[in-house]
């Protein structure tokens, strides 16, 4: 099935800058995973950097700032943009819902999600709402307790999220993979 077109949502987003400037949770974490971002792979860098000869990509991403996915990967995801001059905005998940349930993860509301779109605003590609070595963690609780009525479903999901943590890894552990996979998605596009 083909995404709708996303040029009206392109004069409605923010920017990433009003996006940082206007959170009200998490804003001191993401504000430090954006700035003590670092290319780790010289070979990635350098691809994010070839992009800037592009002009005919934009990027929309959903995202709410009290998802701890979100304070994680956007601030990778904003640097290597801002690196390739793909011009981004953003979606506030409690704003844009008609757009996010175009974007459902497993069924749900996950943020966040990276759209990739050209400049008529036709969607190429996206990524989220986490690295696939995290969700797969996710995919698995998901495939084995599918009733979230269950008794012990919320101790469960407790569990998951602690190993999800234990493989985002401390500080920027997670963000050359972030990198690893946003760079396979713009290759196909």
């Amino acid at each position: 099935m083909s995404k709708r077109n996303l040029a009206d949502k392109w004069e409605v987003a923010i920017t990433p800058e009003q996006f940082m400037e206007g959170m009200t949770q998490n804003k001191e974490a993401f504000h430090d995973g954006h700035i003590l971002f670092n290319w780790t792979d010289l070979e990635d860098h350098e691809f994010f950097k070839l992009l800037q000869h592009r002009d005919d990509l934009r990027s929309i991403i959903i995202a709410a700032d009290w998802c701890g996915d979100v304070v994680r990967n956007i601030p990778v995801v904003f640097r290597a943009f801002e690196e390739a001059a793909i011009p981004t905005r953003v979606l506030i998940l409690e704003e844009h819902q008609d757009v996010m349930d175009e974007y459902l993860t497993m069924g749900g509301r996950s943020v966040p999600i990276v759209i990739i779109t050209d400049t008529g605003g036709h969607v190429l590609g996206q990524w989220g709402p986490r690295p696939q070595h995290v969700q797969e963690l996710m995919v698995a609780f998901r495939q084995e307790n599918p009733d979230r009525e269950a008794p012990d479903y919320k101790e469960k999901m407790a569990e998951v999220r602690k190993g999800m943590m234990e493989r985002y890894g401390e500080g920027s552990a997670s963000h050359a993979m972030v990198i690893r996979e946003l760079r396979e998605l713009l290759s196909g596009v």
